[in-house]
């Protein structure tokens, strides 16, 4: 005999999401479709009418968040990054994302494509240089006279840095969110959206006005988080252009690039996001992310082969090294918001981690979206660990090729000078003779593109799923139109402000999201040790 299971199911309320059965919504649930409309086409408006004074109160609301939120953002990132490692480490790692039976329904290298280009991919074209290069000219070890800026003693704590924003936590943010909706989704048959991870916590409150506001919060994130992504890949491809045409009207008298010249990248970088879009994950976003993949390997040959290979494999190892020794103090040390190092943080560690909380639903729901069959150990691992290796590599041989350069003269700092939109195409053109250097930026023109877009029509799928209750299958109109709806947000707030503009609502936009994921996370953990301990109890004779 069995004891009978005296446990309790976490899970016993039904979510219920209601969508239209017919008319314009059909398949979608109006209300949360309704309000995350008004609200971002709101913001548009505010941008577009008055442009000055969006600017301004977007930044007054952004240094009071900051300032009283500085330390919670540190702290709440690092318990992200423990609840993924938890999970993964413990006997809960073997509980499958999917019913026992279920296998993967991509292959690894299909996987890992749509992974990585829609977490990293458009991020890491236009930081791997730039960002390794502004830490060689200042970062806490230089603030606080530990070492001397543009210095080889610089060099490891620039890429310990670099490896903090692009390493474990961030992608620790995107697993606790992806974990979550996958485990309620799959293993637990749930609608695949924001608000069923909520159900150990709230039961069937979040089959009303709770739950819409949630999926709310969600849409409104997403849509900021992928505009900034968009907005800061638009810079980068505009400077391309310019980089290989010379088109003087590309970019203004400062070297920023044109309002004529962001509307037409912008055009083109959603229109395409939208075709794509349209296809849906198995074809478009599939396809591309394997494209992306492949000319990314192509990039990084081209850089082991003529770039700084010892220095950059020196760099990748010993940064590596260092990054993981720091770590533990890295998470969790809070400068004084009005200090020099409280200022550099807020900049950076803080911004990064509001960027990739705001772009959590959107790569999250997408993570789950193809894992589907895996694991939860094979989930994290492969969803955090092996990102994070590849991330780092990526910046120490690009990032530590643009640094040996400098260091040895032979950029003349001509690098270090230039816009961090252009120290990518202005590397290629030290690093190659004249013709390959334009046959790469060619390249990596294309690649930037697919990036954009790839990171765009997931995105927007990803939202048509949220306002769909959990299907990922709605209705094309509506990809068009959230696709429209993007491509106003990012050039209405462009033309504004800038890209800080969208930095900064976006730093706003990922505050109330970054409650609900501690919520995830609860109801998550509390979901599956209470099942686990059901299904000890049911297997023990008596």
């Amino acid at each position: 005999m069995l004891k009978e299971n005296t446990v309790n199911n976490p899970v016993d309320i039904e979510v219920n999401i209601h969508t239209s059965k017919q008319g314009f919504y059909k398949g979608l649930n109006p209300t949360i479709t309704i309000i995350s409309k008004v609200i971002i086409v709101t913001l548009v408006l505010f941008a577009i009418v008055m442009p000055n004074k969006a600017t301004e109160a977007l930044g007054v609301v952004n240094t009071a968040l900051l300032s009283m939120f500085n330390s919670y953002y540190i702290i709440s990132v690092s318990l992200f990054l423990l609840f993924c490692l938890t999970m993964a480490l413990s006997p809960l790692g073997k509980i499958k994302l999917g019913q026992d039976q279920e296998r993967p329904e991509f292959s690894n290298f299909s996987w890992f494509a749509m992974m990585f280009g829609a977490g990293m991919g458009i991020g890491l074209m236009f930081y791997s240089i730039g960002e390794p290069m502004y830490h060689f000219s200042g970062n806490p070890e230089v603030i606080k006279g530990a070492v001397s800026a543009k210095t080889a003693d610089t060099v490891e704590s620039a890429m310990r840095f670099s490896f903090l924003h692009w390493g474990l936590h961030a992608w620790g943010i995107y697993v606790s969110v992806g974990l979550a909706m996958a485990y309620f989704a799959y293993r637990l048959n749930q609608p695949l959206t924001i608000r069923s991870a909520l159900t150990p916590l709230f039961g069937d409150r979040l089959n009303g006005p709770l739950g819409h506001a949630i999926d709310i919060i969600a849409v409104v994130a997403t849509v900021l988080g992928i505009s900034t992504t968009v907005g800061t890949g638009v810079l980068q491809l505009i400077s391309g252009f310019e980089s290989v045409t010379g088109a003087s009207w590309l970019l203004n008298d400062a070297g920023k690039p044109t309002s004529t010249a962001m509307v037409l990248a912008l055009l083109l970088v959603m229109g395409l996001s939208t075709l794509s879009a349209m296809t849906g994950v198995g074809k478009g976003v599939k396809w591309l992310s394997n494209i992306n993949l492949t000319l990314s390997f192509i990039l990084l040959a081209v850089f082991i082969i003529f770039g700084s290979t010892g220095f950059a494999f020196s760099t990748y190892i010993s940064g590596l090294a260092d990054y993981l020794i720091e770590l533990p103090a890295m998470s969790f040390t809070v400068w004084d918001r009005e200090s020099e190092l409280g200022q550099w943080q807020g900049s950076w560690t803080i911004y990064y981690w509001a960027w990739w909380i705001a772009f959590a639903p959107f790569v999250g729901l997408f993570l789950a979206r193809i894992s589907r069959g895996r694991t939860i150990r094979e989930f994290v691992m492969g969803a955090m660990i092996i990102p994070t290796l590849m991330c780092a590599f990526w910046f120490a041989l690009l990032g530590g090729t643009a640094l040996d350069l400098e260091l040895n003269g032979g950029a003349n700092g001509s690098i270090i000078g230039s816009a961090i939109e252009s120290q990518m195409f202005v590397t290629l053109q030290q690093l190659l003779p004249a013709e390959a250097a334009m046959g790469m930026s060619l390249m990596v023109i294309l690649l930037i593109l697919t990036y954009l877009v790839t990171s765009a029509d997931s995105g927007v799928l990803v939202l048509n799923t949220i306002m769909a209750g959990g299907n990922d299958q709605p209705g094309v109109s509506h990809r068009v139109i959230w696709g429209t709806i993007l491509t106003l947000v990012v050039g209405s707030l462009m033309l504004a402000g800038g890209l800080s503009a969208i930095q900064t609502a976006m730093v706003i936009g990922a505050l109330p999201f970054s409650v609900i994921m501690i919520l995830m996370c609860l109801g998550t953990l509390k979901s599956a040790f209470t099942r686990r301990q059901g299904a000890k109890i049911q297997s023990e004779p008596v």
